[in-house]
């Protein structure tokens, strides 16, 4: 693989994430990782399209700082870009990236707590009208994300990486390495913290 590191753009991180109909097949994605090991920069930057809008969702749950969400998404593409070649598939290709962004989210918090926040300026939660079709997943998804920031960071990755990205217990635990009963334990108390603080029918979601 080429030494030569491509220049990653840094792009706007509130995307809306993917529908699953969208996402390649895994083996595709896996082509395209074959490449990126190769050295190819157009597989790189492919794949780096692929990646930015669910790692910029799973980033801003746990860090919720713009400017450090763009600096390790940006890291997280580049361990990547440099070691496409040692993936060996024991794993989900996306569970491994997700691996890396965790671990270097982990870094990043202990550089950079949490900000205290005002509610009322949630960046995540759309400003949109939406469509009256919509208009109760919408109400029900502003709601989970305001009631997300009472959660430590540990519990907030459980929540959006079950809610948001659809993955099992046994992904989970590989993304943030731990035991899955640990995993189970984590979401049992944030559905019960997000229950208390929404409230009402909506709790009936969780």
């Amino acid at each position: 693989m080429s030494g030569e590191s491509p220049e990653v753009s840094r792009s706007g991180i509130l995307r809306r994430p993917r529908t699953e109909a969208a996402r390649p097949l895994a083996s595709d994605e896996r082509e395209l990782l074959a490449r990126v090991a190769a050295g190819d920069r157009q597989a790189f930057e492919r794949l780096y399209r692929l990646y930015q809008p669910r790692l910029s969702r799973f980033l801003t749950t746990l860090l919720r700082r713009p400017q450090l969400i763009e600096e390790v998404l940006d890291d997280t593409m580049m361990v990547v870009w440099q070691t496409a070649d040692r993936f060996r598939g024991s794993s989900k290709l996306s569970t491994w990236i997700f691996a890396i962004a965790y671990r270097k989210a982990h870094k990043a918090r202990l550089r950079w707590p949490d900000p205290v926040e005002d509610p009322e300026q949630d960046s995540r939660i759309s400003q949109d009208p939406a469509p009256d079709d919509e208009l109760h997943h919408q109400k029900l998804h502003d709601s989970l994300i305001r009631a997300m920031d009472q959660l430590s960071a540990d519990h907030r990755a459980v929540v959006d990486l079950t809610y948001f990205h659809g993955l099992g217990y046994r992904e989970i635990a590989e993304i943030v390495d731990c035991p899955v009963d640990t995993v189970k334990t984590r979401m049992f108390h944030a559905r019960r913290r997000l229950k208390q603080a929404i409230g009402g029918s909506l709790a009936d979601w969780l």
